[in-house]
């Protein structure tokens, strides 16, 4: 018997367990057919031949502290996996020239606030300057329940437009759901299994640093593929 056979698709009970993709559970206990990372990922390219643009999906469990701020955060992965990232500024002036030079693919002022709050315009990342930002606050209950408002903190709001663009068209964002669970693409599986272990560290080192110091932050994670299963990980 192949080491991949007891994986395939099939009636079994344990094939119905492996391909539940139920990530929220109350049990810290790890499921029975846990696997390593290297294993899993293996597990995912054989469900995956002849599709290498499919996505390999991180699907973390997380248990942080009562009161913590939501779980969310960026990081520059090994190697980027998306290249389509449409990144809005709102700059006026220079700040505005400096935006579409370094890259942005919708800058405005006043007249793009107005599109965005008519739902005229789509993209993933949005940025402001300073003197933008209390016209931008105006639709910020459009931006925010979307993790798109830019604030000083996640350092959306700078004066160093350049830069921050150029961090925003490569950086990997993440977020958990109500569920406390971080669901997020890491790679395609057509990358290296070197290059999908370097992307999956990096995003959990970012995810841990949620954690305020608390040793038992992530309580379990899967791993998964467009079409493949959703399989827990013992050692992520």
């Amino acid at each position: 018997m192949s080491g991949l056979s007891r994986f395939t698709l099939t009636r079994s009970p344990f094939s119905a367990r492996l391909l539940s993709r139920t990530y929220a559970s109350k049990s810290r206990a790890p499921h029975p057919n846990a696997v390593s990372l290297e294993r899993a990922i293996a597990i995912l390219k054989a469900y995956e031949v002849g599709r290498p643009q499919q996505t390999v999906e991180l699907h973390v469990q997380c248990a942080p502290e009562k009161g913590q701020p939501p779980i969310r955060g960026s990081c520059i992965l090994p190697r980027p996996f998306k290249n389509d990232t449409r990144v809005l500024v709102f700059a006026e002036g220079e700040k505005a020239k400096e935006a579409r030079a370094a890259g942005a693919d919708i800058v405005g002022g006043d007249e793009l606030v107005n599109k965005v709050r008519e739902d005229e315009v789509k993209f993933d990342k949005c940025l402001s300057t300073p003197e933008m930002l209390p016209k931008v606050a105006k639709i910020a209950r459009m931006l925010g329940p979307k993790g798109l408002m830019p604030t000083v903190n996640k350092g959306t709001v700078t004066s160093d437009i350049a830069e921050a663009i150029k961090f925003s068209k490569s950086a990997h964002d993440f977020r958990a759901d109500k569920m406390l669970i971080v669901h997020t693409g890491v790679a395609k599986i057509g990358f290296t299994d070197a290059e999908i272990l370097d992307n999956i560290q990096k995003v959990m080192v970012s995810i841990r640093e949620n954690s305020r110091g608390k040793n038992k932050f992530v309580s379990r994670v899967h791993l998964s593929s467009t079409q493949g299963p959703g399989i827990q990980i013992t050692d992520a």
